[in-house]
C-alpha cells in the first residue's frame, strides 16, 4: 500500500510539474523579441540622456554671454555717466566699479560696530531673572488668586 501511495504521488508530482512547465516554459522568439525591446528602451534613455545634458550645456552658455552682455552694456552706461553727468550724480546713478554689481562688494574696514549674534537673550535689569530659570516668563500668582486654589 505504501508502494502504492507513493507512485501515485510521483505521478501527480509528474504531471503538474508538466503542467507549470509548459506554462512557465518561453518561446524563445518571445524570449528574443523581449531582449531587443530591452536594448532599444536602453538606446533610447541613453539617447535622452545626452540630449538633456546636451540642452543644459547650451541653456549654461547662452547664460554666460547674456551675463557677459549685460555687464558690457552696464559698463558702457556707467562709463557714460561717469563721462556726461556730474561726479556726484554719476556715482549716485551707476557706480563705475565692477564689483559694484558683478563682483563681491569689499568689506568696510570699519568692523568695529558689528557683533557676533547671542545665543541667549541678554537681561533688560540685574534684577529679572535669566532665560534659563524656572520662572522665566512665568506670572506670579496674585493674592486673589490664592483663594480659589
Amino acid at each position: 500500500m505504501l508502494w502504492l501511495t507513493a507512485i501515485v504521488c510521483l505521478a501527480a508530482g509528474v504531471a503538474i510539474g508538466f503542467v507549470l512547465a509548459g506554462r512557465v516554459n518561453t518561446n524563445p522568439a518571445k524570449v528574443a523579441e523581449l531582449e531587443k525591446s530591452l536594448q532599444d528602451l536602453q538606446r533610447s534613455h541613453a539617447r535622452y540622456k545626452d540630449e538633456v545634458s546636451d540642452h543644459f550645456n547650451v541653456t549654461a552658455e547662452l547664460v554666460q554671454q547674456m551675463t557677459d552682455s549685460y555687464r558690457d552694456v552696464y559698463q558702457h552706461l556707467a562709463s557714460g555717466a561717469q563721462d556726461l553727468c556730474s561726479g556726484e550724480v554719476a556715482n549716485k546713478l551707476l557706480p563705475a566699479s565692477r564689483d559694484g554689481v558683478f563682483g563681491v562688494p569689499a568689506l568696510s574696514s570699519d568692523n568695529s560696530d558689528i557683533q557676533p549674534p547671542k545665543d541667549y537673550a541678554p537681561r533688560q535689569s540685574a534684577s529679572q531673572s535669566g532665560a534659563l530659570s524656572e520662572g522665566f516668563g512665568l506670572e506670579k500668582p496674585r493674592e486673589t488668586d490664592k483663594d480659589y486654589l
